[in-house]
């Protein structure tokens, strides 16, 4: 065999062990089926509610979700429930006005209590759950639970009985939290061994169902217990309306959030653009020379140091001291005077007439005098010293 003939022979035995190995894989190897799990689509990421609504519609209900309370005024009240169940504490008294006026109406809403109720103000930070009167506060401040039973065997379900039922139906409330009702007005209510979670009151036309969570209605724990159907009951025979996002952040937050970095180079061009306008442009002015000052420009400039620094009202009082200590020193006993006698005293040393003296050492306001009054008062005083 020649050197030519071996590189051939090389590439057939590859292809040929290649060959052997490709059908022995094919013969060993097993398809199987395997399912990867991906998470949540985006659509459920953004939307905790998503199942609760897909439920809804397979009900037959007719379901949309809104992002505000503007939509409101669209809304017909008959066969139709409001679900907030978002939080609601950017809503004004005029918009609780208008989900009160539609509830009367005729509208069905339901709404989680987002506050505790304050014994001391005599309020909550939760503007609608002060309007229907109930009060919420925390299971474990309760000295008595409402439902309180020995043989209970899921004490913290919430159980709903209903009218020719033998067993109640159960859900999920978060059992912190507990429903008052001072004013006895709810017409249904639904306990937990430790509290009330649900209460359900009339109003006009309509009705208000408060809850004090909505997290049984979340994906995925709407599927636990009766929590779906409970959702279903409560807005049966009705169009719903869900709205859980009255609250957007605002464009500062977003970018604060997501472009920080953007935010200080933003900041740092503006400092920078500041600092430019107020450099200032042109050659600096040489100070004048030392030598041809004079004394009279160094008083010049001391005294406005002086305004500048202590005001007014320093200086006035300045030359009113040094008037004092000069009339003490001339007539002994001076401050022992009545002040009608001191400016008697003042008015014959000086030889000044006594309402000019009144106007000088009278105590001086300390709001700011004009110049032209500054300079009079200053006249008068150094007049009077002078004449000292």
């Amino acid at each position: 065999m020649n050197r030519r003939a071996w590189p051939v022979v090389l590439g057939i035995s590859i292809a040929v062990l290649l060959a052997a190995l490709s059908v022995y894989l094919y013969l060993k190897a097993t398809p199987y089926p395997a399912e990867i799990d991906h998470g949540p689509a985006p659509e459920a990421q953004a939307n905790p509610y998503l199942a609760a609504e897909h439920f809804l519609r397979k009900q037959g209900l007719v379901v949309s979700h809104a992002n505000g309370l503007d939509i409101l005024p669209s809304l017909d009240p008959h066969q139709h429930s409001l679900l907030l169940l978002g939080d609601r504490y950017n809503m004004t008294p005029r918009q609780i006005d208008q989900v009160m006026n539609w509830t009367r109406a005729g509208g069905r809403l339901l709404f989680v209590a987002q506050s505790l109720w304050d014994e001391k103000t005599g309020q909550s930070n939760d503007l609608l759950l002060d309007r229907v009167q109930l009060h919420q506060s925390l299971s474990k401040d309760l000295k008595d639970p409402p439902t309180a039973v020995d043989n209970d065997p899921y004490p913290k379900l919430t159980k709903l009985y209903l009218e020719n039922e033998d067993a109640p139906a159960y859900a999920s409330f978060d059992t912190a939290f507990h429903l008052e009702d001072p004013k006895n007005l709810a017409q249904a209510w639904a306990n937990s061994g430790k509290a009330t979670h649900m209460m359900q009151l009339n109003h006009g036309l309509g009705s208000i169902i408060v809850v004090t969570d909505a997290d049984l209605w979340k994906t995925p724990v709407i599927g636990q217990y009766d929590n779906a159907w409970l959702l279903w009951y409560l807005t049966a025979d009705t169009s719903v309306t869900l709205l859980y996002d009255t609250d957007h952040d605002s464009l500062w937050t977003l970018l604060l959030r997501h472009f920080p970095q953007a935010l200080v180079a933003l900041i740092a061009l503006i400092g920078l653009a500041l600092w430019h306008v107020g450099v200032r442009h042109g050659p600096l002015q040489e100070p004048a020379p030392k030598a041809r000052r004079q004394l009279q420009e160094h008083l010049r400039a001391t005294a406005d140091f002086m305004l500048r620094r202590n005001g007014q009202h320093s200086l006035l009082q300045s030359l009113q001291q040094d008037i004092l200590r000069r009339v003490r020193r001339r007539h002994p006993g001076y401050d022992q005077l009545g002040v009608a006698e001191q400016w008697l005293v003042l008015a014959r040393l000086t030889g000044q007439p006594t309402r000019a003296i009144s106007q000088a050492m009278s105590p001086r306001p300390k709001q700011r005098l004009s110049s032209a009054e500054f300079s009079r008062q200053v006249a008068h005083l150094q007049t009077l010293r002078n004449a000292l």
